[in-house]
Protein backbone atom coordinates (compact mmCIF):
# COMPACT_ATOMS: atom_id res chain seq x y z
CA UNK A 1 0.00 0.00 0.00
CA UNK A 2 1.50 3.11 -0.85
CA UNK A 3 2.00 5.70 1.41
CA UNK A 4 4.14 8.63 1.94
CA UNK A 5 5.28 11.01 5.53
CA UNK A 6 4.68 14.92 4.95
CA UNK A 7 6.77 17.36 7.23
CA UNK A 8 5.46 20.06 8.37
CA UNK A 9 7.76 22.34 6.20
CA UNK A 10 6.56 20.07 2.63
CA UNK A 11 4.50 21.79 0.15
CA UNK A 12 1.44 20.00 -0.62
CA UNK A 13 1.87 19.71 -4.54
CA UNK A 14 5.61 17.98 -3.99
CA UNK A 15 3.75 15.33 -1.53
CA UNK A 16 1.22 15.01 -3.80
CA UNK A 17 3.43 13.97 -6.87
CA UNK A 18 5.34 11.88 -4.49
CA UNK A 19 2.27 9.66 -3.97
CA UNK A 20 1.15 9.56 -6.79
CA UNK A 21 4.55 8.25 -8.33
CA UNK A 22 4.32 5.13 -5.82
CA UNK A 23 0.30 4.67 -6.50
CA UNK A 24 1.62 4.23 -10.34
CA UNK A 25 4.49 2.05 -9.24
CA UNK A 26 2.31 0.00 -7.08
CA UNK A 27 0.06 -0.96 -9.93
CA UNK A 28 -2.55 0.38 -7.75
CA UNK A 29 -4.67 2.23 -10.41
CA UNK A 30 -4.73 -0.24 -13.30
CA UNK A 31 -5.25 -2.95 -11.09
CA UNK A 32 -8.46 -1.22 -10.12
CA UNK A 33 -9.44 -0.39 -13.54
CA UNK A 34 -8.71 -4.18 -14.23
CA UNK A 35 -11.24 -5.11 -11.71
CA UNK A 36 -14.22 -2.66 -12.45
CA UNK A 37 -16.34 -5.26 -13.47
CA UNK A 38 -16.35 -9.05 -13.62
CA UNK A 39 -14.46 -11.20 -16.02
CA UNK A 40 -15.06 -14.48 -17.09
CA UNK A 41 -12.18 -17.12 -16.15
CA UNK A 42 -12.16 -18.16 -19.70
CA UNK A 43 -12.35 -14.27 -21.51
CA UNK A 44 -9.29 -13.98 -18.26
CA UNK A 45 -7.11 -16.95 -20.23
CA UNK A 46 -7.54 -16.00 -23.41
CA UNK A 47 -6.34 -12.53 -22.30
CA UNK A 48 -3.36 -13.87 -20.61
CA UNK A 49 -2.61 -16.18 -23.49
CA UNK A 50 -2.63 -13.36 -26.08
CA UNK A 51 -0.37 -11.38 -23.93
CA UNK A 52 1.92 -14.06 -23.66
CA UNK A 53 2.07 -14.29 -27.80
CA UNK A 54 2.82 -10.73 -28.18
CA UNK A 55 5.61 -11.05 -25.81
CA UNK A 56 7.15 -13.99 -27.41
CA UNK A 57 6.47 -12.25 -30.55
CA UNK A 58 8.37 -9.15 -29.22
CA UNK A 59 11.04 -11.19 -28.38
CA UNK A 60 11.68 -13.25 -31.60
CA UNK A 61 11.58 -10.01 -33.76
CA UNK A 62 14.53 -8.30 -31.07
CA UNK A 63 16.29 -11.85 -31.97
CA UNK A 64 16.06 -11.39 -35.42
CA UNK A 65 16.83 -7.73 -35.95
CA UNK A 66 19.90 -8.69 -34.00
CA UNK A 67 21.25 -11.37 -36.12
CA UNK A 68 20.37 -9.32 -38.90
CA UNK A 69 22.97 -7.30 -37.81
CA UNK A 70 25.98 -10.16 -37.94
CA UNK A 71 24.99 -10.88 -41.79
Amino acid sequence: MPGIKVDSDDVFENALKRFRKQVERAGVVSECRRREAYEKPSIASKRKEAAARKRLMKRLSRIRRREARYF
